[in-house]
């Protein structure tokens, strides 16, 4: 076993768990750091806090004036409680958050000192624009950009800094963030659903869209992850064979939570809630050292933050336990990898869940419309979907034996897809008496007020209905949820838009009264949209060739799903709702391009590194040793020399072969990146990557697998599979 190794084992068998202790409940303690309403109301004058609140509810601006008081009281509200710090917290296309620290503290005459922080510095700041991924709208000379306050979501203390949420956009206005378009398409969403909410309730206002996230993640020892530069600087591991005992036996799945892990699950939850974010369920996931933790729903914007928020808080906890959190999607070959199920829903500012049948026939023909609509929104769009979860991480994950294939389908179960064939068989036009009485009492009315557990769950299915909600399982571990909310609900939007139209021109049209143009609309939308229902095994080999006679895409690499998001349909969606334009989304096409080629390409140059300067030399040594073993045995057995020596030289022989292999296999993968990086168009490149340069990644672990079961180990470097999963 080598040096480092031993001790990083060594260091790990010595841990021991920290003990959190809770000094008062979580009701108590929960957004303590945070200025909530309930902190602004005690805080603000009732001008200020009458303005704020119009901010966050009907999106009114804020007078300068009322800036500088609100701005005041969230100053002298973060002095009273240590900070001495703040910052526009927001999330530029690096898929990380970003901050930049100024403090409270000035200088004014006489060399005197005060803490201020005005309207201005509440409202907008300037970090540097051409620093972050931003696919071409800023140049490098060109460095403005601006971060603007997003009073939706509220400003907290994390450690002694403020943090104030905020968009990211350039000196000319697009969006450099995941934030700015997220907002737009949940206006957008808001807009056409409470236009459709209209129909049934006058009294709907306002449609919120919630999220409520389950992040899954693993946790190993630092000390072991330090003797793994592949982990290290990729997330993953690159090579490493499967332990004897994986998740074979599903022991850990819901098993007792690890006392370590315990440890850092409370004080991860403790700081969580101090935050205000309102995480609530917690256990052992399906792989050995693998956990989730899931939040109470919230409005969608405030549930993406709190997530980007939480990956940072989770990260900085577990370096207090000497822990590594790993949210790459694919981290161990042969092991579940982890997701970040996004549950959707749109509910009323009257309390209704849009999504939820009601007790009534008129609240099911509500639910009803909401429902299908969606359906019809994910088949006339699946490929955007698939799109919108796409990245080189991702790729590893998707159509394994523990999440969704890259086919992007829907899941209703047995009883809905009952409902929906009794739906479509009704006749077209006018309906009879007759048939809206069967309507109401045999289809619509039927429909449970709850239908959480009136159908199995399917785990194959990228987009489930579970209940109450849809649960869009393909979205991955490491992903910003404003990319998949996005996009969601803009289709959403955009479907809800479009049916709003053609029921109008029914009613008018036909002289039908409202329930039967609904009906008559949601029928066509049935029919046209049975395509992307599907209720079997989505793992099967049967379902991609179902899914390619239906015309469902499979785009299996990043770089092909890609694709679809400059396409005219795309680029229409988001700007006839405004929330993006043509110059936004191709910009981002252009930093997920860039992000998948250099993803492979550092995963590519650290597993040369590893195999040149780790393996190979450690395998040569142990055939050295080998060499001395065979020579000695000659020595003493001259004659039976090739009996006796015949396991040694064949295993000398095969690790030749595999030391052939990986220098060989290296040397070709260097070539072909030097070849690709010669490539100017970025899908060209990108495609280079993925069909050239990749393949060798899988070929190159294969030898170095081979070796690790070969090779003395005591002498092997590298941290295997069975400590690093094992050994907390």
């Amino acid at each position: 076993m080598s040096t480092l190794r031993f001790f990083a084992i060594k260091e790990t068998l010595n841990r021991k768990s920290v003990k959190i202790k809770e000094e008062k409940r979580r009701s108590e303690i929960f957004a303590e750091n945070v200025y909530n309403t309930k902190k602004m109301r005690q805080t603000l004058t009732s001008d200020a806090f009458l303005s704020l609140t119009n901010a966050i509810e009907k999106g009114s601006q804020i007078d300068r004036a009322i800036a500088d008081q609100i701005a005041s009281a969230m100053k002298d509200w973060a002095l009273s409680k240590g900070v001495t710090h703040y910052t526009h917290w927001f999330q530029p296309l690096t898929g990380a958050t970003a901050e930049k620290h100024d403090a409270f503290f000035e200088t004014i005459e006489n060399n005197e000192a005060i803490e201020k922080f005005g309207g201005s510095q509440l409202v907008q700041q300037e970090p540097d624009a051409s620093s972050f991924p931003n696919g071409g709208i800023r140049n490098t000379f060109e460095a403005r950009g601006y971060t603007a306050w997003d009073p939706t979501s509220p400003a907290f203390i994390y450690g002694t800094t403020l943090c104030i949420p905020t968009v990211f956009v350039a000196y000319t206005g697009e969006a450099l963030d995941y934030k700015t378009p997220l907002l737009r398409a949940l206006q957008a969403v808001d807009n056409a659903a409470v236009a459709i909410c209209k129909y049934f309730d006058k009294n709907v206002k306002k449609v919120n869209a919630s999220l409520g996230w389950e992040q899954e993640y693993f946790l190993i020892d630092s000390a072991l992850v330090s003797s793994r530069p592949d982990i290290q600087l990729t997330g993953r591991t690159l090579l490493g064979h499967a332990s004897a005992k994986g998740q074979q036996l599903d022991d850990h799945y819901f098993g007792t939570i690890p006392n370590r892990a315990m440890s850092y699950m409370r004080d991860l939850e403790n700081e969580c809630m101090l935050l205000g974010i309102p995480v609530k369920t917690r256990h052992n996931e399906v792989a050995p050292n693998q956990f989730e933790l899931a939040p109470i729903y919230e409005e969608a914007n405030l549930a993406v933050d709190h997530n980007a928020l939480l990956m940072d808080v989770m990260d900085k906890i577990a370096r207090r336990h000497n822990f590594k959190v790993l949210f790459h999607e694919k981290p161990f070959k042969g092991i579940n990898g982890s997701g970040k199920h996004n549950n959707w829903s749109l509910s009323t500012d009257t309390g209704v869940n849009l999504l939820s049948p009601g007790k009534t026939p008129m609240s099911n023909l509500q639910f009803l419309t909401f429902f299908i609509n969606t359906i019809k929104a994910v088949n006339d769009n699946e490929e955007l979907l698939r799109a919108a979860i796409a990245s080189a991480s991702n790729d590893y994950r998707l159509g394994a034996n523990e999440a969704p294939p890259a086919i992007i389908s829907v899941f209703i179960g047995e009883q809905l897809t009952s409902v929906l064939n009794e739906l479509e068989n009704v006749t077209s036009g006018k309906l009879s008496p007759q048939e809206k009485t069967d309507l109401k009492l045999n289809v619509v009315g039927k429909i449970p007020e709850i239908l959480l557990d009136n159908t199995d769950r399917n785990r194959t299915s990228p987009f489930a209905f579970t209940g109450n909600k849809f649960e869009f399982r393909a979205v991955g571990s490491k992903a910003n949820c404003a990319n998949p909310m996005t996009l969601l609900n803009s289709i959403v939007a955009k479907q809800l838009i479009d049916f709003k139209i053609e029921v109008d021109e029914l009613i008018a049209k036909k002289d039908l009264k409202k329930d039967e143009a609904i009906f008559n609309i949601l029928r066509e939308y049935i029919k046209k949209s049975k395509n992307i229902l599907f209720e079997g095994n989505g793992y099967g080999e049967a379902w991609e060739k179902e899914a390619k006679k239906r015309g469902l895409s499979n785009n299996k690499s990043t770089p092909e799903a890609l694709k679809v998001k400059v396409s005219k349909k795309a680029l229409s969606l988001y700007s006839d709702l405004g929330v993006m334009n043509t110059a936004e989304v191709e910009a981002r096409y252009e930093v997920e391009l860039e992000e998948y080629i250099m993803r492979i390409q550092i995963e590519g140059r650290v597993l040369g590194d590893l195999a040149r300067n780790h393996i190979v030399p450690t395998a040569v040594k142990y055939q050295n040793i080998l060499i001395e073993n065979v020579k000695g045995l000659k020595e003493i057995y001259e004659k039976d020399f090739k009996k006796v020596s015949k396991a040694q030289l064949n295993l000398i022989e095969e690790i030749s072969k595999h030391i052939e292999s990986v220098n060989n296999l290296v040397n070709d993968m260097t070539e072909a990146r030097k070849k690709s990086n010669q490539i100017t168009a970025l899908e060209e490149k990108a495609k280079a990557y993925c069909d050239v340069v990749k393949p060798f990644l899988e070929n190159i672990r294969y030898h170095c697998d081979k070796l690790e079961l070969l090779v003395d180990d005591e002498l092997w470097p590298l941290t295997k599979y069975r400590e690093l999963l094992f050994t907390t």
